[in-house]
């Protein structure tokens, strides 16, 4: 396999039989390009309706490649950002499709939509969507049932409430397996200390053959690397994403 970063939380993952396209967004070194001029079937995950991750500019690759599965969200469908004869498959959290080349479970998130599960040619791929712990800044500022308002979000948040929705969807996730070969996850330095929180609370509870940050770009490539000082210390492989386009090979 091969894994292709393309922007933000958008990547390429080609297999010996299929490519696999998570969370398309922007294209800024022009990746898709090669990717639909190939001649193998292209299966195109969506994980919620937020324009850094879904864009209405997908459908057009319909045009200049017949072979594409369209997996998305239920909630781009409620937010009427796409119409129902859009995708080929809506999930919701605990929803699954499987046809001859990959199977697909949708699993919860922590923000809008799903994280998606996603197993083919004996492998098991997790790609986060937008779970993540996102308020781990303000933990240790609270107490429990306290609430703290954040002039970015401009609302009260309550971040023990939100971390503990965030530990029982990894535990909802642990129900369907513990242990994966690649994982994509959100390490976003916009959250302030203690955004690796939510992956390292990650790798605690799972077996990952492989960790790749994503949603970093508003806070640079480097930044994302941060995590890589827990994932060695449990002898996870880290990639250090440098740059738009970059390609890995995933054994």
């Amino acid at each position: 396999m091969t894994l292709t970063y393309i922007f933000h939380s958008g990547f390429v993952l080609e297999t010996e039989q299929s490519i696999l396209v998570f969370d398309y967004w922007l294209d800024p070194s022009g990746v898709m390009g090669g990717v639909l001029k190939k001649n193998k079937p292209l299966y195109v995950f969506s994980s919620h309706f937020h324009e850094d991750h879904f864009t209405r500019a997908i459908f057009e690759w319909r045009k200049r490649k017949f072979d594409i599965t369209y997996i998305l969200s239920k909630d781009i469908l409620r937010h009427r950002r796409a119409n129902k004869e859009d995708a080929d498959v809506w999930l919701a959290k605990g929803g699954s499709w499987t046809d001859d080349k990959i199977s697909v479970k949708a699993l919860g998130s922590t923000d809008s939509g799903v994280s998606w599960i996603v197993e083919t040619e004996g492998k098991r791929i997790f790609h986060a969507g937008d779970l993540n712990n996102w308020y781990a800044r303000f933990l240790p500022d609270v107490m429990p049932g306290e609430t703290i308002y954040s002039e970015e979000f401009e609302e009260e948040i309550d971040p023990i409430a939100h971390e503990k929705q965030y530990l029982g969807e990894l535990k909802d996730i642990r129900k369907v397996t513990d242990s994966f070969d690649l994982v994509m996850f959100p390490i976003d330095g916009r959250i302030g200390n203690g955004y690796t929180l939510g992956g390292r609370q990650f790798i605690e509870r799972f077996k990952v053959g492989m960790f790749v940050p994503m949603h970093f770009v508003a806070s640079g490539f480097e930044s994302a690397w941060r995590m890589k000082e827990f994932t060695d210390e449990k002898g996870i492989p880290f990639w250090e994403i440098s740059k738009e386009g970059e390609t890995i090979d995933i054994l």
